[in-house]
């Protein structure tokens, strides 16, 4: 159970990185409008702690939310069609790469794929990406009340195939119906609890 949670810093800038505190940090990412929002709000049982929108690219900064001053969930913006110019796209992916390769405070990333669609380029080029440097991935896929149960399974599979993924988890996700919900959090109890 989350109960003491707040939005610590947004960070803009790579020099920002400085401010955080030097605590675990649970990381979040995804193409722009895939519910990184959504789901943040729902495992931390918050509505609007997190602001969502219909339009791609509403989070434009890393957000570090601090929870029960014992680690962070950091939110980052998202790749792919985003409604900002090129050079804020390209300074965008300039100071998540930093964040991501020069931080040793990151347990575990949670890969955010839209559960409707078969996995884009720039799904495939992060996931890369992520397994390459080697962190701890987990794939959480989005929208899951949007498709036919009947759907699940074969859609699932189909990310696992455009991923190129073998034994990574794949966790279908409702920010709707809050499907998983507790299983996220018990990956997310499990791995705060252990050495780091």
């Amino acid at each position: 159970m989350i109960k003491k949670v707040h939005l610590e810093f947004t960070i803009g800038d790579f020099n920002q990185l400085d401010q955080i505190k030097k605590m675990r940090q649970i990381v979040f990412v995804g193409k722009s409008n895939v519910g990184k929002s959504s789901l943040i709000n729902t495992l931390m049982n918050k509505k609007n702690l997190a602001h969502t929108s219909n339009s791609p690219g509403k989070t434009q900064t890393i957000n570090f939310y601090n929870i029960e001053e014992k680690f962070y969930f950091v939110d980052l913006p998202g790749y792919g069609y985003a409604c900002a110019s090129k050079k804020k796209i390209s300074d965008w992916g300039k100071l998540i790469e930093k964040y991501l390769t020069q931080n040793k405070f990151i347990d575990l990333i949670f890969l955010l794929i839209d559960i409707r669609h078969t996995p884009g380029e720039n799904d495939k080029l992060m996931c890369d990406w992520l397994k390459f440097y080697k962190f701890d991935l987990i794939v959480i896929a989005t929208k899951l009340d949007k498709i036919k149960t009947s759907q699940t399974e074969k859609n699932i599979q189909t990310i696992r195939e455009k991923l190129d993924l073998e034994k990574e988890i794949i966790l279908p996700f409702s920010s709707k119906t809050k499907f998983n919900r507790d299983k996220i959090l018990d990956l997310i109890k499990q791995k705060i609890s252990s050495e780091k």
